[in-house]
Parts: C-alpha cells; sequence; structure tokens
C-alpha cells in the first residue's frame, strides 16, 4: 500500500485509515459530520495528494487533448482549469478529470502544455489510454509519484491562504488558477477548484514541500477552527452537490449523457473526439435513462446497489450512491431510472431487505450554496 507524503501526519492526528486506490489514506479524524460541516461553515483541509497529474506538452497537444477529453479544450486560456471526462468509443466513461492549460513558459516555443487530474483509482488505467491515442506531435509525462495535493476548501479558505501567500486570490476566479509562491514554497499551483461545492482552493505543490505547505495551513488556519478531513467527508460533500463519484455514479458503460454530463460533453467542439458519433446518435434518439437524485422519507440511507422499484415492486433501477446528509439531515441518494421516472417530484421506492422505503425524486444538486 502506497503512503502520501503527509500519511504519518494523518496517523499522528489519530486519523482512521483504509485503503483507498491503494493508498493508505485518511477516512475521518473526529466525525465524518464535523468534517462535513467545518466545511460547509468555515473550513477544511484535505490530503489529496492520491490523485493522479499527467503533463500533455508539444506542438499537438491540444489535438491530443481534444481527442481523449468530451469537453472542448479549445476554450481555455492559459490559467483557465475545465471539468471533462475521457469517453470510450462505446460512449462509456475511462475517467471524470480536471484539465489545465499551463503557462508558456512550461513548454518549448510554439508549444502548447496541459495538466490532466484523474481519479487515483483510474490513474494506471487514464495512462495506458492517453499514450494509446497518442498519434500527434504531443509528449507526455506522469508527475503523479512526485505531486503532492492539498484541498483548502470551505468559505473561510481564501482568508486562510491569503495570509501565507502575495497572490490576490479574490481575483481568482472559479476554475482558474495561478502559480506562484504560498508559505515560503515557490512553483505552487493555486486553483480555485473542489469537489465539495463550498469554495476554497487546491494547491499543487512537489512532494518534498507538501508536509511544510500542510503545516502552514494548519496553523493558518487555527483562528478558523481549521479542521483536517477525510475521505468519508469528502464523499458526503460531493454528494450533496450531486457530484458523480467514479466508479458508483459513472464508469465504462455509462454515458455522460445519461449522468447529466451533457454539460461537458461538446458534442459541437470543432474537433472530433473519442466515442462522439454514438454520443450524437444516443441524444438524437433519446435517452433511456438519467441519473437523478431523490429524498426519503424515512430515515434509513440508501445504500449503493439497492434496488429502485416503482409503485408495483417492479426494480427499475439501482442506487449509485446515498447518504445521511449531515448539511439537510434527510437521506439523499442518486441511481439511474428510467427517463419516465426522471421528473422531478416523481415517487420511487428504495428497496432495503424486505423494507419499501418510499423516496421522491428531486433536482440536483439537494444544496444550494452561494459563494
Amino acid at each position: 500500500m502506497k503512503s502520501t507524503p503527509l500519511t504519518h501526519i494523518h496517523q499522528a492526528l489519530g486519523a482512521r485509515m483504509a485503503d483507498f486506490a491503494g493508498y493508505n489514506m485518511p477516512i475521518q479524524y473526529t466525525s465524518i459530520t464535523a468534517e462535513h460541516l467545518a466545511v460547509r461553515n468555515s473550513v477544511g483541509i484535505f490530503d489529496v495528494s492520491h490523485m493522479g497529474e499527467f503533463i500533455v506538452k508539444g506542438l499537438q497537444a491540444l489535438d491530443l487533448v481534444q481527442k481523449v477529453t468530451s469537453n472542448d479544450a479549445s476554450q481555455l486560456a492559459i490559467g483557465d482549469a475545465q471539468y471533462s471526462c475521457l469517453p470510450n468509443p462505446d460512449g462509456g466513461i475511462v475517467d471524470d478529470l480536471l484539465v489545465y492549460r499551463l503557462p508558456e513558459d512550461m513548454c518549448n516555443e510554439g508549444e502548447t502544455a496541459f495538466m490532466l487530474v484523474v481519479n487515483a483509482s483510474n490513474a494506471t488505467k487514464d495512462w495506458e489510454w492517453i499514450n494509446s491515442q497518442n498519434t500527434f506531435e504531443a509528449r507526455l509525462s506522469d508527475i503523479s509519484e512526485r505531486t503532492g495535493l492539498i484541498a483548502v476548501q470551505g468559505p473561510k479558505a481564501i482568508n486562510v491562504l491569503s495570509k501565507l501567500t502575495e497572490a490576490d486570490l479574490s481575483q481568482v476566479q472559479y476554475y482558474t488558477f495561478v502559480k506562484g509562491k504560498i508559505a515560503g514554497i515557490d512553483n505552487v499551483i493555486i486553483s480555485a477548484t473542489g469537489y465539495t461545492g463550498s469554495g476554497g482552493f487546491e494547491l499543487y505543490v512537489a512532494n518534498e514541500n507538501t508536509e511544510q505547505l500542510w503545516n502552514a495551513v494548519m496553523a493558518a488556519g487555527a483562528e478558523y477552527d481549521i479542521r483536517p478531513c477525510g475521505l468519508g467527508a469528502r464523499d458526503t460533500l460531493r454528494l450533496e452537490m450531486g457530484y458523480c463519484l467514479y466508479g458508483n455514479d459513472i464508469n465504462d458503460t455509462t454515458s455522460p449523457l445519461e449522468a447529466g454530463l451533457g454539460w461537458i460533453t461538446k458534442l459541437g467542439k470543432p474537433s472530433d473526439f473519442i466515442g462522439k458519433d454514438l454520443l450524437v446518435k444516443q441524444k438524437g434518439e433519446g435517452l433511456t435513462q438519467k441519473l437523478v437524485g431523490f429524498t426519503l422519507q424515512e430515515r434509513r440511507v440508501p445504500r449503493h446497489g439497492y434496488a429502485i422499484c416503482d409503485q408495483g415492486g417492479t426494480r427499475i433501477g439501482e442506487v449509485t450512491s446515498g447518504t445521511q446528509s449531515p448539511s439537510l439531515d434527510i437521506p439523499i441518494g442518486m441511481g439511474y431510472v428510467p427517463t419516465s421516472f426522471s421528473k422531478p417530484g416523481t415517487s420511487i421506492f428504495i428497496q432495503a431487505g424486505n423494507k419499501m422505503l418510499e423516496a421522491t425524486v428531486c433536482k440536483l444538486p439537494f444544496l444550494k450554496i452561494e459563494l
């Protein structure tokens, strides 16, 4: 099992550790609810150094990125980031990812450079997949093992990090980034991204400087009662926002259109991408199923894999994600259902053992946050 540069810190803090994507990762330190609410109300810090980072650069770097991703990377200016996915030839999803357009000083004259940030559980698969599609003048390098990643999330994240850098973080808009010095460490990518829905930043830093940065952020955040947060809270935070989790809500067989990711699937972008023809056909013919959110009346959590049924007890789908929402204090979940059951307000039933739990389809996100 691999370690991140911060594993010993998590252990010293008494975190409950577990194997996640081959890494020894913190699941929680105190309670998932306390960590979740810290992010929603103030600020929390996550070690996400297990994520994969690939650099793509060259005269035709954009051509490769456009071929393998569904969003339109040609719209990215230097300093922009973009949520996207890697579609497969069958219309499914190899992975979801972030695409960064990097500064020109990171490549040779006339070239462009991108950083692709992928899920840890898919890093090897993604690396092999992207390389297999590289028929262009583009160079790839895997910097995952030498890159640390710290997510500082929540409404007070900007207050904490502004104490550590001269960069004007108020000018770093959502899904943009700056590269600069923070906590005395040079060449840190300070990205206004995150998978919590509560605002904040993600900090890409060299492995050898990750511990120094973590300690500096913890010290700067003391007055805001900053909390270290584990993967448990990361999961409940993303689910309240209706964000997909690869392996649960999306996978190699689910279409980005079915998953509600049509907004990152640019069928009209200037260049073709893998799986485009199938997705164009699917959109034209109409979707047969959709990923929906739902809430339960009873206080029982809908677990991944539970059957979703109609009023007559016929199985119509399956729960992909579910939890007790710490912010709303009700059970929430997501799952795929036929389009005829996807309208908000529709009654469905979740089979938990011998019991049928009544649920109501709702609009996503479950929680609306003003940033």
